[in-house]
């Protein structure tokens, strides 16, 4: 398969599963996917994070060895909200290595403080900074606080996602 001819093919469900399970039947192809995701034009780049997202769902394992270009990527000015929505969703589903922790929280951190970010991008931030907190406890606080400040102002999946992750972090 020609990933590149593929995503501008069709912009669908459909379309994404077929590429993730051509990836997932041929992992030597991940490159050629994660070459458009980081670095293509931005019709492929917006095509491709939809890819690379269910891809974490799937064989969340083929992208560890993306961390290092993944969190530069997201320091590019910019960036399609699909960009981010899909590479944080991305770190949901993956062990983090404690080497990018600072980074990785950073990231979130500012997703979350950011009033202008999509919903989902600070949900999956939130969920993100939950499983850096557990290993790195000096961070609740924060994150509790960033929680809780938008907490009565946030959506119905805000709120849910918030709750959740509030009640989670208050064992530590």
């Amino acid at each position: 398969m020609d990933i590149e001819k593929q995503l501008n093919h069709d912009h669908s469900k459909e379309n994404t599963t077929k590429i993730v399970e051509y990836i997932v039947a041929h992992p030597e192809r991940l490159s050629a996917l994660m070459k458009i995701f980081l670095h293509g034009e931005w019709r492929l780049v917006q095509r491709s994070a939809w890819v690379v997202g269910d891809l974490a769902r799937k064989k969340s394992d083929l992208l560890i060895p993306y961390w290092p270009e993944m969190i530069e990527n997201l320091k590019k000015e910019n960036l399609h909200d699909a960009v981010k929505r899909n590479t944080v969703r991305t770190w949901q589903d993956l062990p983090i290595p404690e080497d990018y922790f600072g980074e990785v929280a950073d990231i979130c951190f500012g997703y979350l403080a950011d009033n202008k970010e999509p919903i989902a991008v600070k949900c999956f931030s939130m969920t993100v900074l939950e499983k850096i907190v557990f290993s790195v406890p000096e961070l609740k606080d924060e994150l509790k606080f960033l929680i809780e400040e938008q907490l009565p102002y946030g959506s119905a999946g805000f709120k849910n996602r918030g709750s959740k992750v509030l009640k989670s972090i208050a064992k530590l």
